[in-house]
């Protein structure tokens, strides 16, 4: 279990997370949405073990979460630089040197699977191919959580449709975590369990996605749409 007992970080005198608490358990599949500079980044980083918090605590079965963890945590980030003089056969060769967890015939397959040219350097591929080799090579650790930054950021529809049915095909619902910051809500709604929203670096609502079609009638994106309308109309009235 990943758990955040009252987590703040402060980045150049700027709190980014203000008193974060979650638990986070194996077998599910969970949301992290907000509004850009909400903190989905900056806690993702946190329970990879890439950012300490300034106060608080923040462990994986138990212990103090910190860099070590990667062993443990496969993170994919969801900047362009991945290694771009590689081949996505280079990239997962390095990974297999990496990781002990690193399964080089997954990789193989779910690069198969994706559509990704394996002997075409990175930096020579689309955007999307890159994203697709991304996922494979994140995928293809035997870890018990996937962090997922952005994966669908900037692809076509198509493109996310088939990461989408990656995370499916190559995880085990059972015993894997997949953890995924993203805009795209409405796409990936039918695979999440549960949505956690922030808004200035704050926890502003957690809910099942079951939860949420039950108590409020609605999908998670009317959902989501109608929260961040509430939070604005009581900004509005504190500000009078």
């Amino acid at each position: 279990m990943i758990e955040l007992q009252d987590v703040t970080l402060k980045i150049r005198r700027r709190h980014v997370l203000n008193g974060i608490s979650l638990k986070l358990g194996e077998g599910s599949f969970i949301g992290l949405v907000g509004e850009n500079g909400s903190g989905k980044t900056s806690l993702l980083k946190v329970m990879a073990g890439l950012l300490k918090p300034t106060t608080g605590t923040a462990l994986l079965s138990g212990e103090p979460i910190t860099r070590r963890v990667a062993s443990e945590i496969s993170y994919m980030a969801d900047d362009d630089g991945f290694y771009p003089f590689f081949t996505a056969q280079e990239l997962f060769a390095f990974y297999e040197t990496q990781f002990r967890d690193f399964d080089l015939e997954k990789a193989v397959e779910i690069s198969e699977f994706l559509q990704v040219p394996r002997t075409t350097k990175l930096k020579e591929l689309s955007k999307g191919s890159r994203g697709r080799a991304k996922i494979a090579a994140t995928l293809a650790r035997d870890t018990g959580y996937y962090l997922l930054d952005e994966p669908f950021s900037g692809l076509d529809p198509m493109v996310r449709m088939d990461i989408a049915k990656g995370l499916i095909r190559f995880t085990d619902p059972a015993r894997q975590t997949i953890i995924m910051t993203t805009h795209e809500i409405s796409e990936i709604e039918p695979l999440l369990d549960r949505i956690v929203v922030l808004k200035e670096g704050r926890i502003i609502a957690e809910n099942s996605v079951d939860g949420i079609r039950y108590e409020y009638g609605v999908d998670a994106t009317k959902w989501m749409v109608s929260l961040f309308e509430e939070q604005k109309s009581e900004f509005r009235g504190g500000a009078r």
